[in-house]
């Protein structure tokens, strides 16, 4: 851990249930858990933490399935921190890891720059959809990405372009030992006005089509090539298959629903059921989008 003789700016919380924190509201324990005041605090913070401690970072805890022991060593929390937004230029935004994507979408738009409306239909910080190259709509995130900023276990902080990374479909490739810490979005001049009115109706198309009134992580596994997982699912016959308090939505088959109490091992075994009924069926393997963390 961090020395205690350091001034601490955040909070350090201690056996935090990570439910707490989940879209899915599951997870055990965080054995400690570190929310920082600001980015310069958690860089001052990471280079004070022993070389060796394990560290995870989340955001608004989407997409994300955190085991029911919990994990080990220190979480990162971001969630209202690190939501520094602006504009750059006249087509570049800057904006910190923890800010959520929505708002993001509508920063873009309130600076007049069309090319980030996809955003809203991400449910997670923009730190989160660096990591997995999250979309939506037909948007993908390091489509709009000029460089980010990163920092490693030693607290070294760097500027990477674009180019550092290898990028596809919820694939990022490059640095396994650093974190995001805020990108450059480079987007076109455009009407924000109408892209307001385009994210009002993305919006409303995902509450029309997916199950956002009860928790979940949003879709579960990946679209295989050339088709898509809900409608393999549905296809099965899947859909409202309970398995302790986690359901296959009955709204949207690629969505897992909490109905209250779901832990994290009713989710597992619902997933390799859905995984052995579609390739027993089709002869596809889904492979699922949702990070897993944490011990079972």
């Amino acid at each position: 851990m961090a020395s205690s003789s350091r001034a601490v700016k955040g909070r350090m919380l201690v056996n935090e249930p990570m439910a707490k924190y989940t879209s899915w509201r599951i997870g055990g324990p965080a054995e400690r858990m570190y929310i920082p005041r600001d980015k310069a605090d958690l860089v001052a913070f990471i280079q004070a933490l022993p070389a060796d401690e394990p560290v995870f970072w989340f955001g608004l805890g989407s997409n994300l399935l955190v085991g029911d022991g919990g994990i080990k060593g220190t979480v990162v929390n971001t969630r209202n921190r690190l939501k520094v937004m602006r504009l750059v230029d006249e087509n570049r935004v800057y904006a910190e890891a923890g800010a959520p994507c929505a708002l993001v979408a509508r920063f873009c738009c309130d600076a007049g720059l069309v090319g980030a409306e996809f955003l809203a239909g991400i449910p997670g910080t923009l730190g989160g959809a660096l990591k997995m190259n999250a979309g939506a709509f037909g948007g993908e995130t390091w489509r709009i990405v000029e460089q980010v900023e990163t920092i490693n276990g030693r607290g070294e902080v760097r500027l990477r372009p674009k180019q550092d990374f290898q990028t596809a479909y919820r694939s990022v490739r490059g640095f396994p030992d650093e974190w995001f810490l805020a990108s450059w979005l480079r987007l076109e001049p455009g009407d924000g006005a109408e892209g307001q009115r385009r994210i009002k109706a993305l919006l409303e198309r995902r509450n029309a089509t997916q199950p956002t009134n009860k928790p979940s992580c949003g879709s579960v596994f990946k679209n295989p090539p050339g088709d898509f997982a809900g409608r393999l699912i549905e296809a099965c016959g899947l859909k409202g298959l309970t398995i302790g308090g986690a359901q296959v939505s009955d709204k949207h088959a690629n969505f897992i629903v909490n109905l209250g109490g779901a832990s994290a091992a009713d989710v597992e075994m619902l997933i390799e059921t859905i995984q052995d009924r579609v390739f027993n069926t089709f002869g596809v393997e889904l492979q699922t989008e949702v990070c897993r963390v944490g011990e079972p």
